[in-house]
């Protein structure tokens, strides 16, 4: 069985299509390892099933704790803070999640014996040191590090509270941080540039830590004292924003077709997605809005419209649309006008150099685009843009949001197009396929 997807006709006019996307992947991750160090039964319903979440799956099962997953419901009967079992020579694989490999190492404290966390090609080469650097000050050790995986890792009982500045903009490096500092003797105090939030609501709402956050002068602070024992939650984990946002695209870009997507977390560190689309003429709504457990969700209303206007995008909204941003580059190749976004070095130190390959498949397309200095591009748009040459997407590391916005820039510009790797979304969104061809998307 071939690899690929073969897409040779646009999508169909689609309207007054409701659909549900899979489960946030930032938080099914959370999920996964936050519960794991509780004192009991945790459930999670519609948790992401996807090859992400399996990982810190496989890793929390490697180290004693016990799971009952059944559909997209799943149990986890943590140990408390300290309850890991660590084997001699423990080798903690995270596939292809950043996110899982990041956020295990500040778990991995109390093992004598040196812990090896490694990854996939692609995780491989991606910066850990962003985590590496304050897990040091906290009284992790390190050895046979080169800031990648494969890394080994030890750590004392218990840990050192800190005070860190962090001005990436991370919110891995974030997370880390504060896992780290649940198991340390003190309050911890960080300051960081602003990201998502996920942890701080789940840390306040879900593990009733108490976790102090507050704003100033462009900066978060988070304050939390350590060694508190986390009680056992529940969470209904609702649709992710960044697969949701693949059909607002696609909508966009369709003609005549309008659709509601359910259910989706519309976090406002993760909305700049739809702020940023809005900016250029999209008019997206939130319907139904609610909030649960201190994550807003909203069903997202969105119809056609190639009215879209160039887009100077202040760099501060970056961060809340980081994974999101090929998408809106390919909406800037079809817009009015010329658009220009600056400071994207995060981009090319996801799962591939995303940065690059938007560049790279704007050009393949005939748009114009630049890179220009402190890694931005300048995007000319075409709103006219028909493709009909032949088009061949292949040996980008298995990024799946490369293979999904190629899949939405072929369903909607025309052209015929291979797509390689097809099972690259199974990364994060196992049902994106799925649901393309039940609103008429023919993909072979």
């Amino acid at each position: 069985m071939t690899n690929k997807i073969l897409i040779d006709q646009t999508i169909n006019t689609f309207k007054k299509k409701s659909i549900i996307v899979d489960g946030d992947k930032s938080l099914s991750i959370r999920f996964v390892l936050f519960s794991s160090l509780s004192k009991g039964r945790c459930i999670a319903t519609n948790l992401l099933i996807s090859e992400d979440v399996k990982s810190a799956i496989r890793i929390v099962k490697k180290l004693g704790i016990k799971i009952k997953l059944k559909n997209k419901r799943c149990e986890i009967f943590g140990n408390g803070l300290f309850g890991y079992k660590f084997q001699k020579n423990l080798i903690l694989n995270a596939g292809n999640s950043g996110t899982t490999a990041r956020l295990i190492l500040p778990i991995l404290n109390n093992s004598t014996n040196w812990i090896k966390i490694t990854g996939d090609q692609s995780l491989k080469k991606r910066d850990m040191n962003r985590i590496i650097k304050p897990l040091r000050l906290f009284g992790f050790k390190f050895k046979n590090n080169n800031k990648k995986l494969p890394i080994f890792i030890k750590g004392p009982r218990v840990l050192k509270p800190i005070s860190y500045t962090e001005n990436l903009g991370s919110a891995q490096c974030k997370s880390a941080i504060m896992i780290a500092a649940l198991k340390a003797k003190g309050k911890t105090k960080l300051k960081c540039l602003p990201s998502r939030n996920h942890s701080e609501l789940m840390f306040n709402n879900l593990m009733k830590i108490p976790t102090k956050v507050y704003k100033k002068n462009n900066y978060e602070f988070i304050e939390l004292s350590g060694l508190k024992e986390i009680k056992p939650f529940n969470f209904k984990i609702p649709g992710d924003i960044s697969s949701a946002s693949f059909f607002i695209v696609l909508t966009l870009l369709s003609r005549k077709s309008s659709l509601i997507i359910k259910n989706v977390n519309t976090n406002s560190s993760r909305i700049g997605v739809i702020k940023i689309l809005n900016m250029m003429g999209s008019k997206i709504k939130f319907l139904n809005k609610k909030n649960y457990k201190g994550e807003k969700i909203s069903d997202i209303y969105v119809k056609s419209n190639r009215n879209l206007r160039g887009i100077n995008l202040d760099p501060k909204m970056n961060s809340s649309a980081i994974d999101e941003f090929l998408l809106i580059f390919l909406l800037a190749g079809i817009s009015k006008g010329r658009s220009v976004f600056k400071n994207l070095s995060e981009l090319n130190k996801k799962e591939s150099k995303r940065l690059d390959w938007g560049i790279k498949i704007l050009k393949m397309l005939g748009v114009k685009v630049k890179k220009i200095k402190n890694n931005g591009i300048k995007i000319w748009g075409n709103p006219n843009l028909q493709l009909k040459k032949s088009y061949e997407i292949k040996n980008y590391l298995k990024d799946h949001r490369i293979f999904m916005v190629s899949t939405i820039a072929a369903l909607t510009l025309g052209g015929k197009w291979q797509i390689h790797d097809s099972n690259s979304f199974k990364t994060s969104f196992p049902n994106f396929l799925k649901i393309l061809k039940s609103l008429g998307a023919k993909i072979r």
